[in-house]
């Protein structure tokens, strides 16, 4: 088991190291539903610790899709910015709260931004 686990992790590094940038916003978004879904569910569960921890990981994910995003490229940019910002912060209110009121109503709107780059991604690739 212990050798399975290290070429899975061998794997998973080298899937991040080759990947291109696009393919990396692909990765934090997927992570920022599953790390939401988990936040959610450890509230249902009353796992307060769990919850943070989940919860946290996803604000840090928009939080680096904020840092990293050139605002410069226009209007779009700088929206994009806001809807970060807006699930950043409604995340850290969710997180703060324990509000699963506010989780079932941003992991969809991750969902969505996620969707989005993927059909992004998929049509500048050429395939539809």
């Amino acid at each position: 088991m212990y050798g399975t686990a290290n070429a899975y992790n061998a794997y998973k590094n080298n899937s991040i190291n080759y990947a291109s940038k696009e393919q990396l916003l692909l990765m934090l978004l997927d992570g920022g539903v599953k790390f939401s879904k988990i936040g959610r569910q450890a509230i249902l569960d009353k796992d307060i610790p769990k919850a943070h921890e989940y919860l946290t990981r996803a604000q840090d994910i928009f939080a680096e899709l904020m840092i990293s995003l050139d605002t410069s490229a226009g209007s779009w940019a700088e929206q994009l910015f806001s809807v970060y910002d807006f699930v950043k912060d409604r995340l850290g209110y969710a997180n703060f709260k324990k509000d699963i009121n506010v989780m079932n109503e941003i992991i969809p709107i991750i969902e969505e931004i996620r969707d989005v780059w993927n059909e992004a991604y998929r049509i500048s690739k050429g395939s539809k």
